[in-house]
């Protein structure tokens, strides 16, 4: 009956009376770090690219390599005198993106400068519709009449944007957090007693940060209502900041099916490797549960493109699977549902597939490919006996030591702003793998800090492609990103496959209470009654033998459709 530390493994855990037992110093911490803890250790390494590379040489100098009793005994000899190793780098040009003139309504074509743009004076290529949408305020620091103010700032950034947003939404409410569950059922029944379909549920959130509030609104309207969010932050509706705003326009219009730009070269068919033939275009990830959630299942999550030649929608699906496995089980169910979901939109199945996988170690290269190639290969021959595109599959690797460096810090020419190499510089040799088909990609423009590159891995390369060509697409696509006007570090099928796997932990676990709406004082401007409380909280704890998986709740098929992660 005393407090005891737990060791051993899930199977048989060991008692050991704390009092008795000391903890050796200078262990690696593999759990989930506290709020301080990470804000301290980002400062600490969050340098700028020239303090970066004098950092990595001292310390390269104050180990003493040369010295190391272990390299001796192998017989290592290490120089003295330390250098950066040089290689060599080409910058690619940046892609044009279509918009429409503002003013004039025509379109219009730029390029980039330095991996950034901004919307002044222009539209969306393709604003999407909201023509029934509802506001619900979480917040006791808001008041109504500053909930409306921000509803009508926020449908009038919608319209001029190029978005036909209605300027009239259905119903706002004001609810407690606890009283989220029924807030949320009250607004969707509503629309429906008036006979409308809720297209879009805006929600202004409390101050505090509240994890399991926010994980509660999407995965009820997400999986049960049917209805795409839009989460709000409190400050920023006191500020009215008309940036923020256009933020969220970008997000909503991509929730709601709209695209925010493409390519030019997409819409000339000169994009290369895509435009020739239908193309699909794949992003797959695993997420695994943080450090010492050992009952937690797995998320994977399959993105995939379904528009060309545009390639700029994508729809996502999710599921669990074993603790910590990284290999995508439903693989073979998810890649057939989205083939079939591209031939709905365009009418014919796609000729060639690319596949970019996120989160795989150089170990694990081999048995992923083996057993995913696999699952591709047998939810194609499932549509058709004949049907076997090519594929091409490319792993993502962000989690890696490597930095580029400028050559001379002080030339404008090769860094941005940030003191970073420029967005587009490709190295594919010297450091790079000597017979494999490999490179690295910075896309980025820097913010802060060291800019990390991304490290592309073709591992299957059926479509015989030029280093040129693929690099120059995954580039290219890191334009399209629909959360921001920049370029992204990551290829976005990728980036999107990530927030995919990461929105549907939130669908784990979720039980519910009972909290009647009605009943509880709330704050409202519409009419309707509540029933039920839900949050949903990650299992987790030492608790014996890892449970069962179970299954996710089924995302609703018009949400499945649309792109609910951004």
């Amino acid at each position: 009956m005393l407090p005891c530390l737990v060791s051993g493994n899930l199977e048989r855990q060991n008692y050991l009376p704390m009092e008795l037992c000391d903890i050796v110093p200078g262990q690696r911490y593999s759990r989930r770090l506290n709020e301080r803890q990470v804000i301290a250790l980002l400062k600490v390494t969050c340098q700028r690219p020239r303090d970066r590379e004098k950092d990595i040489l001292r310390t390269v100098s104050r180990n003493r390599y040369a010295a190391d009793v272990h390299a001796q005994e192998f017989g290592i000899t290490i120089r003295d005198t330390f250098s950066l190793s040089r290689v060599e780098a080409r910058v690619l040009p940046a892609p044009r993106l279509k918009y429409y003139d503002q003013k004039t309504g025509r379109p219009t074509n730029f390029q980039p400068v330095e991996g950034q743009w901004n919307m002044i004076g222009m539209k969306l290529i393709d604003g999407g519709v909201v023509n029934h949408w509802a506001c619900i305020n979480f917040s006791c620091n808001v008041h109504d009449a500053d909930a409306r103010r921000f509803c009508n700032d926020l449908a009038e950034t919608c319209s001029k944007s190029g978005m036909r947003f209605s300027r009239e939404y259905l119903t706002l409410v004001s609810a407690r957090p606890e009283e989220m569950s029924g807030a949320l059922r009250h607004v969707f029944n509503q629309s429906r007693t008036k006979g409308k379909h809720l297209e879009l549920l805006v929600a202004i959130l409390p101050d505090q940060s509240n994890v399991i509030l926010y994980g509660d609104i999407k995965r009820i309207c997400e999986t049960e209502l049917g209805v795409v969010s839009q989460c709000c932050q409190t400050k920023q509706v006191h500020k009215g900041n008309r940036q923020y705003l256009a933020n969220l326009v970008l997000k909503i219009n991509a929730k709601v099916g709209g695209r925010n730009t493409v390519l030019k070269d997409a819409i000339d068919r000169r994009i290369p490797v895509v435009s020739d033939m239908p193309t699909i275009i794949f992003g797959a990830d695993v997420t695994h549960p943080h450090p010492g959630e050992d009952s937690s299942p797995s998320i994977a999550a399959v993105v995939a493109s379904k528009d060309w030649p545009e390639v700029t929608k994508y729809a996502g699906l999710v599921s669990a699977q074993a603790h910590r496995q990284e290999l995508i089980q439903d693989l073979f169910k998810m890649a057939k549902e989205h083939l079939l979901s591209f031939r709905t939109a365009t009418k014919q199945l796609p000729r060639r597939i690319i596949f970019y996988r996120d989160g795989v170690s150089e170990g694990q290269f081999h048995q992923v490919l083996l057993h995913e190639l696999d699952s591709i290969r047998k939810a194609c021959a499932s549509i058709a006996a004949n049907y076997q595109p090519p594929v091409n599959f490319v792993v993502v690797q962000k989690r890696h030591h490597t930095r580029l460096f400028a050559d001379n810090h002080d030339a404008r020419s090769t860094i941005d702003r940030s003191g970073n190499i420029l967005p587009g510089t490709v190295v594919d040799s010297k450091i790079c793998h000597p017979t494999e088909f490999d490179f690295y990609l910075c896309s980025h423009a820097g913010i802060q800090g060291t800019s990390r590159p991304s490290h592309y891995h073709v591992l299957w390369d059926d479509n015989k492609f030029q280093a040129d060509e693929l690099q120059q697409l995954t580039y290219d696509l890191c334009y399209t990103y629909a959360r921001c006007t920049r370029s992204v570090s990551v290829v976005p099928p990728a980036y999107y496959a990530h927030l995919a796997a990461f929105r549907a932990r939130f669908y784990c676990g979720a039980r519910t209470g009972a909290a009647d709406y009605s009943s509880t004082g709330s704050r409202s401007t519409g009419t309707g009654d509540q029933s039920r409380r839900s949050v949903s909280a990650a299992a987790g704890g030492n608790t014996g033998a890892p449970p069962a998986i179970q299954p996710l709740p089924e995302l609703a098929d018009n949400v499945k459709k649309l792109m609910f992660f951004c």
